[in-house]
């Protein structure tokens, strides 16, 4: 199969007809063989009843239904687990990421080898206070954190060639941060394509203020798990071990100053009390990191790896 289109989609029902119409004739324009996924994460409309309709008329059109609304995460993963095609495009329901952006997505996984396709919304229709300008700032700290130089990180039209999706795993409120993830799993030839916006034509954004406070917060957690995961040791370790010798050799100042110079009073100063909460610290935070270690030992995917190719040298001789 050369495509699997995947839509998540929370209460859409007015969109889908027209979205999967649109989708079908750019796939017979272009010969593909194909396979829609729509994901109805928890609606409350009749979009599930649309998507039963659209089946019918079209086989290459499947459905999930989740018993409630458990995240874009959850649906993107969901469906990364039952594709077949060769390249696999994320497109939001909205009717605001245009079908006709995918032959060109395809072609640049496909003939110019990209593990990851991202589209970028370069002229949007938005409101600029509460997405424009939070997106910018986003995709600014994104660049710096994470070395993944792309203008719209979180746009919703992307393309994966599939190894890569089969490799990754999308959980919490992590597919703002998709590229990044495909980065630290070794699929690190991402390009960027500009795309259009189109307006929305049905309902609302489903999107509230909370991506303010949980987008930098994931962020965080996914650098942290990119570069700590496998080796929690390393970060916990390191920074318990300073504390601690800072502690340490604060309290052996004191000590000294005791014996040698008879100091009065030595357990009034604050330095004193600064020393002894600089090795309790550090010493829970080198035994956290033991622990996280042993834990780590003893995961299932503690040593896996991606081959990407591989010779068999018994068969050349």
């Amino acid at each position: 199969m050369d495509i699997s289109v995947v839509i998540p989609l929370l209460n859409e029902q007015e969109s889908l007809p027209e979205l999967a119409a649109w989708i079908e004739r750019v796939m017979l324009e272009n010969a593909y063989s194909y396979e829609i996924f729509f994901i109805d994460d928890g609606s409350t409309d009749h979009s599930w009843k649309a998507i039963k309709e659209l089946r019918s008329n079209n086989k290459n059109i499947k459905g999930i239904r989740f018993s409630r609304n458990y995240g874009k995460s959850a649906a993107l993963q969901a469906a990364f687990e039952k594709v077949e095609g060769d390249v696999v495009i994320t497109m939001d329901a909205d009717l605001q990421d245009s079908p006709d952006e995918i032959p060109g997505l395809y072609k640049m996984v496909i003939e110019n080898n990209f593990d990851l396709v991202s589209g970028w919304k370069k002229k949007r229709y938005d409101n600029t206070f509460t997405k424009n300008i939070p997106s910018k700032l986003y995709n600014w700290a994104t660049r710096k954190l994470s070395g993944v130089k792309l203008h719209d990180m979180n746009c919703g039209l992307k393309a994966y060639r599939n190894e890569v999706i089969q490799n990754i795993e999308v959980y919490g409120e992590m597919h703002r941060y998709l590229p990044v993830i495909a980065k630290w799993a070794g699929f690190a030839k991402i390009g960027e394509k500009v795309v259009q916006h189109r307006k929305r034509q049905y309902g609302t954004s489903k999107f509230g203020i909370s991506r303010f406070i949980r987008g930098p917060l994931d962020l965080i957690t996914i650098m942290f798990v990119g570069k700590f995961s496998k080796r929690p040791m390393h970060f916990f370790g390191s920074m318990g071990g300073i504390l601690f010798l800072a502690g340490f050799a604060i309290a052996g100042y004191l000590a000294f100053e005791k014996i040698f110079n008879d100091m009065h009073r030595m357990t009034e100063l604050p330095i004193f009390y600064l020393a002894l909460l600089f090795m309790v610290i550090g010493s829970q935070l080198f035994i956290g990191g033991f622990l996280a270690e042993m834990i780590g030992r003893a995961t299932p995917d503690r040593n896996k790896y991606i081959i990407k190719e591989e010779l068999n040298l018994e068969d050349e001789k």
